[in-house]
Order: structure tokens, then sequence, then C-alpha cells
């Protein structure tokens, strides 16, 4: 959520983000709440002033017949006090329903673009495999080796559903213990989360996530919903305090389950891992003050840690600058984590990295006070420390030999009893 002073101050440059980001943003109907909305304030200021000066006076008044008139004129105004709130209450709902929709404005190094096709290429790191054979896909590796059964997942489970088995399973608890222990050994300022998936509207709205993303998130009988991210948890934990400046910035490592329903994607990736509806996340979130060159700090700190741990598990990788349409309704910049996936010839997906000045402490009222004393709304950060079971894919491709096996990451080896191959 922006300022509401600042969208006025600086409606073209709002619209100019928006533009940016392929978004469909009027601010006419915003602002003519707004005046409504400050209009109604300055009456009912005026009329509880007013309250107030009687109710002083009454007690003063000796003559009833003039005290009869003074309480008779008191019950009007209460009267059309309550009216004038009842209509400043439903103003307020529709100006909050606005605000919720103004988009940030993106960081003008972000590049012009209306898809993650236009996004652009900043670096990559390690050697694609070449092979003198065919690669297999995660699938047929998966397969094979009875790593996964994807049949009896989808019977379980429904579409997209799968079962981890055997290695399988001791790969991807193998990818949790490693992130935990390198965070715990390289990055000590991240405190470890365990967050809840399941989380009420107020905190989806918070991030960002609510209302344009209700399509893509399951919801429960009671109202509640199962968040795609600990992103939402750990800001939701934040949530209506206010914090000490020399106490930022606060670094967290939330690590949860994650639910999507990818309802825009229903034909892209129907099989195997890379698009499933239950994954489990590490997720990094910041907390830092309300500097632009601090949260470019850090979001720098954020990509490098994400960068960290993909060069321990040896799988290739680029990074990429997500351009102004790939950019969602909160985020000032963005970049993606693409690792090689050699059945498809290509890079897949696997992290991003987002700030978003104050748009989302806004909406959740988390503050700092400054060591002015000053009441600020602090900056936030996140990115993907680890998704699994994506990440798996890169993992056994990039890692498959000719006979149909997988050579386990030498960062892995000691988190499965030292095992260094995986064959059927």
């Amino acid at each position: 959520m922006l300022d509401i002073k600042f969208i006025r101050e600086n409606k073209d440059l709002v619209l100019a983000g928006a533009k940016k980001k392929r978004l469909d943003f009027d601010p006419a109907p915003l602002l003519a709440a707004d005046d409504r909305r400050r209009e109604l304030l300055a009456v009912i200021e005026k009329m509880r002033a007013e309250q107030n000066e009687v109710s002083l006076r009454l007690p003063q008044i000796k003559d009833k017949a003039e005290k009869a008139e003074v309480i008779s004129g008191m019950k009007a105004l209460k009267e059309r006090l309550l009216k004038e709130e009842e209509k400043l209450k439903e103003t307020m709902a529709e100006w909050h329903s606005l605000m919720l929709r103004v988009p940030n404005v993106p960081d003008l190094s972000v590049p012009e673009g209306a898809s993650d096709a236009e996004n652009v290429q900043l670096r990559t790191w390690g050697e694609v495999p070449r092979f003198d054979f065919r690669p297999k896909d995660h699938i047929e590796l998966m397969e094979k080796l009875d790593l996964a059964d994807f049949e009896t997942g989808a019977k379980v489970a429904g579409f997209r559903g799968y079962f981890l088995k055997n290695e399988g399973a001791e790969l991807e608890l193998a990818v949790w213990q490693l992130t935990a222990d390198l965070f715990r050994a390289r990055h000590p300022d991240y405190s470890m989360m365990i967050a809840p998936s399941l989380v009420r509207r107020e905190s989806l709205l918070g991030t960002g996530f609510l209302p344009q993303g209700e399509d893509d998130l399951y919801r429960t009988q009671d109202s509640d919903y199962l968040a795609g991210t600990a992103e939402v948890a750990a800001m939701g934990y934040f949530a209506d305090k206010v914090l000490a400046a020399e106490d930022l910035p606060k670094k967290v490592l939330a690590f949860s389950p994650a639910f999507r329903r990818e309802a825009g994607s229903y034909s892209k990736d129907t099989k195997g891992l890379y698009r499933v509806h239950e994954f489990m996340k590490f997720e990094q979130v910041i907390l830092c003050e309300a500097s632009h060159e601090t949260s470019v700090k850090h979001h720098e700190e954020l990509l490098s840690n994400a960068e960290e741990l993909l060069r321990e598990l040896g799988i290739p990788y680029r990074v990429v600058v997500n351009c102004g349409g790939d950019l969602g309704l909160g985020q000032v910049k963005k970049y993606d984590i693409e690792a090689w996936m050699p059945s498809k010839g290509k890079y897949g997906e696997t992290h991003s990295a987002s700030y978003f000045h104050d748009f989302q402490a806004r909406r959740l009222n988390i503050r700092y006070r400054d060591r002015d004393g000053k009441l600020k709304f602090a900056h936030s950060l996140n990115n993907t420390a680890i998704a699994t079971p994506r990440i798996l894919i890169q993992l056994l491709e990039n890692n498959q030999r000719a006979d149909g096996s997988v050579a386990v990451p030498e960062a892995l080896r000691k988190y499965m009893g030292g095992k260094a191959v995986i064959s059927a």
C-alpha cells in the first residue's frame, strides 16, 4: 500500500509505474473517494468539537428551559453525527478497497517488457553439462529409480499429486538439512522459524497476495487460506509491532509447507514436479529501515545467499532481472534465479528475490522507532532459499549418468548416509 499523500502528489509517477507493470490502474475513483473521506472527516471533527463544547457548557446552565433546549439540540446533533459516521464507514470501506489496488512504483533500473520472456539475463554460473547420451527427464529418472510415484500420487491426491519414495524422499530431506546447516554456519544473523501455512485473510492482504491473487489460493471452510510461501506468515508475525531501530534488520529463515492451485497454468508442466499443488519451502525474509539504499543492499544479499546454496549443490543457473510486466503489485524490483534443466534444454525458475519498500509494512502496520524517536514503516524483502521438490528436477537431471543412475552431489552425501550414487 502506498501513502495516499504520495499518490496525490505523484499521480503521474504512480500511473507510469502501473503502465510499466502492464496493470490497468485509474487513480480517479480513489482520489474521489479520498476527497469524500477528507470532507466527512472534517465535518465529523467539527460536530464532535461542538458536542464536546456543549457537554462542557451544559453543567453551567441553571435555567431549566434553556438546559432542555440545549439537550434537545445535542440529541439532534448526535443523530446527525451518527449519520455522518455511517457515511464515513461506507466511504472508508470503498477507500480501503481502492487503496489495496494501487500498484507500487517499480525501480528505474527495472527493464521494460510485458512478460517473463522479456526478462534480462544478468549472469550465469556453472557449466551446462554435455551428455554423450540422450538425457532423461526427471520423471523417467525417478520412475526407473523408484524415487517417486506420480500415478498413485494422482490417484490419492488428485491432479499434480505425487509421492516421493526411497532416495527421492531422502534427497528432499537432505536438501532441507543442507539449507539449515549452511545458514547456521554462514548466516547466523538469520533466525530460524517454522511458520504456519494456514493463515488468515489479513496476512495475505498485508503481503499483497490478496485481493488480486485469490484464484491461486486454497481456502478452507472457515474462510482461512493455505499460503503459497512462508513469507506470508513470517511477515504476519511482525504485524502491528513497533520495532526498535537498533533491532533492525530483522532476518528470518522461515520453513513451511506451501500450497498453490496453479489456477492460471492448467496446460503448463502438468506432469512431474515443476508445478505441484503442495510443496515445501525455505523463505528468507528481511525487515530493515526505510531506506532505498538499505533495501537494495539487502536485496543483493538475499540473492547471494540463494546463489551460494545452488553453487553448493553444483547446479548451473542464471540470474535474470524481471521486466515491469513480470512484477507483482507490490514489488519494486525482482530477480529470478533459473536453474538448468537438461531435458528441456533451458533454464527453469527456482527462486524469486523481491523488495517492496514500505508497501507490505503499511498494510501490516509494521513500524520502527528511529533514533530520533520518529515512527516509520519498515521496508520488507524476501527471497526463496530453496523450494522442494522442484529443485530435485535439476539435481537429478544434471547429475544423471548414461546407465540411468544419478550421482549424489558431494554436499548432500553426509545427509544420505554417505551414498554417492543412486542406482536401480
